[in-house]
């Protein structure tokens, strides 16, 4: 026979916020409340983000975009525009807007944002691929020299 749980002691954390409460950035590690949601964007995007310019989002105060997070990243994507074909899978699905894109045309990576977690390049449908995760120190055109060939 299973026990069952009493649950009229359970702690449940208030995850909305009060006018008074401290930004997330100003909190200590000790306040933060474990396993909650860090979302990208404030309230529910209305409309496609694919139509929506990255200068022209409304950013939530945990996304990266706010912050410099590249002095912490391990691994960079670095693109090969040779290979790229613009299907725009990488900017679409990058979490916090690092891949620079105009008129439907990759132009770039915003290395300042980039945290590396390697979207860009599982998505990317090329072969090879033409964003390949390197080493964070390899500079950009050495990386280029080593590029996997075509499997």
């Amino acid at each position: 026979m299973t026990k069952e749980k009493d649950l009229s002691t359970r702690v449940v954390p208030n995850l909305k916020s009060t006018p008074n409460e401290k930004s997330i950035w100003d909190k200590g590690w000790d306040e933060l409340i474990p396993g909650a949601a860090v979302y990208s964007f404030e309230n529910k995007l209305e409309e496609s983000v694919v139509g929506v310019l990255p200068e022209d989002r409304k950013y939530a105060e945990t996304n990266s975009i706010n912050k410099y997070v590249g002095d912490w990243r391990v691994v960079k994507p670095v693109w090969n525009v040779d290979l790229c074909i613009d299907c725009q899978n990488c900017w679409l699905f990058c979490p916090d807007t690092s891949i620079i894109s105009r008129n439907k045309e990759m132009v770039g990576v915003d290395y300042d944002h980039c945290k590396g977690c390697g979207i860009c390049s599982e998505v990317c449908p090329t072969n090879p691929k033409s964003l390949v995760m390197f080493d964070e120190n390899i500079k950009n055109e050495d990386a280029l020299e080593q590029w996997p060939e075509k499997k």
